[in-house]
């Protein structure tokens, strides 16, 4: 399921099926998407369950997230992005991790909507699968 080129790093202390996906192919220039269909699966969301299942009850154009990008501080400490989602006037619990070698997307997405005047969240969609529970879809290509 994940789309990792070999030069980024995976999580393997994770489930195959909960280690996000992404590609850096879906992006061109200053890590902007291709397309407003490009989307970051978030990874280790097998833990938060319960929040996910709340959160799919909501209207999905009201679901963004209310995670900031990093300083450059943090940038150094190369520690994973805790993802939380901001719904109908509350922001949830941590709800998954943005897949290792795909923060500086999350970021620049963030920043890109911040320095035009605009919100900086990101639209998300909280999706069913079939065998593992509810996943997290960032919905990138809308930030383009």
């Amino acid at each position: 399921m994940a789309f990792w080129k070999k030069s980024q790093a995976v999580d393997e202390s994770l489930p195959k099926h909960d280690r996000g996906s992404g590609s850096f192919d879906d992006y061109v220039g200053v890590l902007e998407p291709k397309n407003k269909n490009v989307t970051i699966r978030l990874a280790g969301s097998d833990a938060h369950q319960a929040e996910l299942a709340t959160l799919a009850a909501e209207p999905e154009d009201s679901l963004t997230t209310a995670t900031p990008a990093r300083s450059v501080t943090d940038e150094g400490v190369d520690a994973p992005i805790e993802v939380r989602i901001f719904a109908s006037r509350r922001v949830s619990g941590v709800v998954g991790t943005v897949p290792r070698g795909l923060e500086s997307a999350y970021d620049e997405a963030v920043r890109r909507l911040d320095g035009r005047g605009d919100k900086p969240r990101i639209p998300v969609k909280v999706v069913a699968t079939n065998k593992h529970g509810y996943r997290v879809d960032l919905l990138i290509g809308l930030t383009k």
